[in-house]
């Protein structure tokens, strides 16, 4: 997709901030239907008040409509450190997107408006917000901060990952967390997107990728990786039987193949790699979420919200 039909595309949807924030508000709505209700009100500027804190900032009137004790946030209060971390590999601006299709059907649209979403519920909560960007190089660092000159400036970068993608980059996944984690130095959570693509990947491999997500975890850190996929073709490998040409992102390599004649193989590799990282990443307790670009975001935010709850 040309640049220009790109910007057309986010400028069609109001911007990328006003539409994480429509998907944030619509997720808020949902909530009273669910059993996140209790959340609803993290997001209303209120805090609840907890036996023993200070009854200054009780919200009275609010009291009066609900029967419970809220008390009013205030821009300097941060309860949380977040850190963003997206993969901008050439195999996360995949799948190629149609004319008019939406930004956010492939990898790399998906993750930059995940992002945007929970930026929005950051900045609601009044916590601080960082973003790291990575490829074959360490492509940008902002430090976590609360600020609104800060968030847009976030923001931005998320577009430029959209307007301005760039052809054969590699992932050097490895070596990029563990530059991340030197960089975080006060307890946060740290939210990694990534296709977990890795076309030198053998069993070596792998345990150097968690022994980095273990680095990520240092001092604390809660760590949550969302494994963003393309459903429809990297797990069900739904093609038709006509020879087709299958071309690496990030190697360049080719292979001319019938789909049909390797799909069940397929897909059973697929099977057992998503159920070694589940594994894995239990046992050294990172939350790791399998996400399809076809879905909608209520995974992210509720996943968002446990962790953040058990952040304590």
């Amino acid at each position: 997709m040309k640049i220009e039909e790109q910007k057309e595309l986010i400028s069609g949807f109001k911007h990328l901030e006003l539409l994480a924030n429509q998907v944030v508000e619509g997720f808020i709505s949902g909530m009273h239907k669910s059993p996140f209700h209790g959340f609803s009100a993290e997001f209303a500027e209120h805090k609840v008040y907890n036996t023993g804190e200070s009854t200054k900032h009780i919200d009275w009137k609010l009291f009066a409509k609900t029967d419970r004790l809220y008390t009013k946030r205030f821009e300097e209060e941060t309860n949380l450190r977040c850190h963003l971390i997206i993969d901008n590999s050439s195999s996360m601006h995949y799948p190629k997107l149609k004319t008019n299709e939406p930004f956010y059907h492939n990898k790399i649209g998906f993750s930059v408006l995940a992002s945007a979403v929970l930026m929005n519920l950051l900045k609601k909560q009044r916590d601080a917000v960082g973003l790291s960007v990575y490829s074959d190089t360490y492509e940008y660092y902002a430090p976590e901060k609360g600020s609104d000159r800060h968030h847009r400036m976030i923001l931005n970068k998320l577009e430029d990952l959209l307007e301005n993608p760039k052809q054969s980059k590699s992932t050097d996944t490895v070596t990029y967390l563990h530059q991340i984690a030197e960089k975080m130095h006060r307890r946060s959570m740290i939210i990694l997107f990534t296709d977990m693509f890795d076309p030198t990947a053998n069993d070596s491999k792998t345990e150097t990728l968690f022994n980095a997500l273990q680095h990520l975890k240092h001092d604390k850190h809660r760590v949550v990786v969302f494994h963003v996929i393309d459903k429809q073709t990297e797990i069900n490998f739904n093609f038709d039987n006509a020879p087709r040409k299958f071309i690496d992102l990030e190697t360049g390599e080719q292979i001319n193949i019938f789909a049909d004649s390797i799909k069940e193989a397929y897909e059973e590799k697929v099977e057992a790699y998503f159920k070694s990282l589940a594994l894995t990443c239990a046992q050294n307790k990172i939350k790791y979420v399998p996400v399809a670009v076809e879905e909608s975001f209520e995974k992210i935010l509720t996943t968002y919200l446990v962790e953040k709850q058990m952040f304590g």
